[in-house]
């Protein structure tokens, strides 16, 4: 079993940063992808990014990618997104996901997510 617990999120001007936090609990976690996701109001989930187990590869969804960088410390169980140069379409709940095989929007566990607001 593991268990994701977000933070971080809050209300942020366009063109700012944040930087969320997703920390799990379990001995797997260190053999697993993690994946970021996002739900805006009125639409599905989407892709954000994923890192590897070790930290050594990533993954972004084109319309961040260049702004959002993932980063994960093994010795913490925390995986990282770094948010740059805001935009307000970045508004959205923000979740972290793992799962034995595959992240992806069908992934085995889920954090309770962060709102992340983008607004002047």
């Amino acid at each position: 079993q593991v268990q994701l617990v977000e933070s971080g999120g809050g209300l942020v001007q366009p063109g700012g940063s944040l930087r969320l936090s997703c920390a799990a609990s379990g001995r797997t976690f260190n053999r697993y992808s993690m994946g970021w996701f996002r739900q805006a109001p009125g639409k599905e989930r989407e892709f954000v990014g994923e890192i590897s187990w070790s930290g050594e590869a990533t993954y972004y969804a084109d319309s961040v990618k260049g702004r959002f960088t993932i980063s994960r410390d093994n010795a913490k169980n925390t995986v990282y997104l770094q948010m740059n140069r805001l935009k307000p379409e970045d508004t959205a709940i923000y979740y972290c996901a793992t799962d034995p095989v595959a992240v992806t929007a069908y992934s085995d566990y889920w954090g309770q997510g962060t709102q992340v607001t983008v607004s002047s």
